[in-house]
C-alpha cells in the first residue's frame, strides 16, 4: 500500500496537453518516463529542475480530491473499486478553453472562465471519497495554517483536511513553483507560446485518475485511469 492516494484529472494520453505537460515537468508518471530540459529563451537547465522539481514530483495533473492517507480499513483496491463505480456513473462533458496563468505566484494552466460542471465533479469528488480518508496528522494542520487561512479555509480544513476545496477550489494544472513577479510574467508568455497549439487542442473531461504517493517524498505514479459511463 502506497503512502499517499490522490485522485486527479490527467488529460488523455493521446493528447496533446498530456504529452506537452509531461515533457515540461520532465516525468511521464504513467509510465516512469523522463525528459530532458526543454529549450526556452532565457530559462536554463538548473533554473528549470528548480522552478519544477515540486509539481514534477506530483506528476502533470489538476487535482480533484488532493492526497490523502488512508484510513484503518480501507486498501488501494477498496478505493480503486470505489473510483471505478463513481467513475462509471458520470458523463464526459467538454473542458472549458484553457490558457497558462499566474496563480498565487506560481504558473499553472487554468480556465479563461469558471465552469460549474468542472468545479461540481471536483466537489463531488471530495465528498465521494472522503470515508477513506484518514485525517490529517497534528504536523500537516500546522503547515496549512501557516499560509494564513480565512475563516471559511479553516472550515474546510477542519471538514475536509484541505483548505481549498468546494467554493475554494479552482482548476489548475501546475507548470512551476512560485516565481518573482517579473520572471512569472516572463515565462508566462513564453509558455503560453510553448503550449499553444496543446491548449487549442479541444480535451474532454471524461475520467478519474488514481495516483499514488509510494513512499514520503517520492514521486507519484499515475496507477489507473477511470473512464466515465463504463461499468467497471
Amino acid at each position: 500500500m502506497a503512502h499517499r492516494y490522490a485522485i486527479y484529472w490527467a488529460p488523455p494520453r493521446e493528447h496533446p496537453l498530456w504529452q506537452a505537460g509531461c515533457a515540461w515537468l520532465g516525468r511521464d508518471p504513467e509510465t516512469g518516463e523522463t525528459f530532458a530540459p526543454p529549450c526556452l529563451d532565457g530559462l536554463e537547465g538548473v533554473r528549470h529542475a528548480a522552478i519544477t522539481a515540486e509539481p514534477a514530483r506530483y506528476g502533470w495533473h489538476a487535482t480533484l480530491k488532493p492526497p490523502f492517507r488512508l484510513t484503518a480499513g480501507e486498501t488501494e483496491a477498496s478505493l480503486d473499486a470505489a473510483m471505478a463505480r463513481f467513475a462509471a456513473a458520470r458523463s464526459a462533458f467538454p473542458a472549458p478553453p484553457l490558457a497558462v496563468s499566474v496563480v498565487s505566484g506560481f504558473l499553472a494552466v487554468t480556465p479563461v472562465a469558471p465552469s460549474p460542471t468542472l468545479d461540481a465533479l471536483a466537489a463531488d469528488c471530495v465528498a465521494a471519497f472522503d470515508p477513506f480518508r484518514a485525517p490529517p496528522e497534528p504536523a500537516e494542520i500546522a503547515r496549512r495554517r501557516r499560509a494564513g487561512l480565512s475563516a471559511r479555509q479553516e472550515s474546510l480544513l477542519a471538514r475536509w483536511g484541505y483548505p481549498y476545496v468546494m467554493e475554494e477550489f479552482r482548476f489548475h494544472l501546475t507548470l512551476t513553483a512560485r516565481l518573482p513577479v517579473e520572471e512569472a510574467e516572463r515565462l508566462r508568455r513564453a509558455l503560453a507560446l510553448r503550449l499553444a497549439a496543446a491548449l487549442d487542442a479541444p480535451v474532454m473531461i471524461d475520467a478519474i485518475a488514481l495516483y499514488a504517493e509510494p513512499a514520503p517524498g517520492a514521486p507519484f505514479r499515475l496507477l489507473r485511469r477511470h473512464p466515465f459511463g463504463r461499468e467497471p
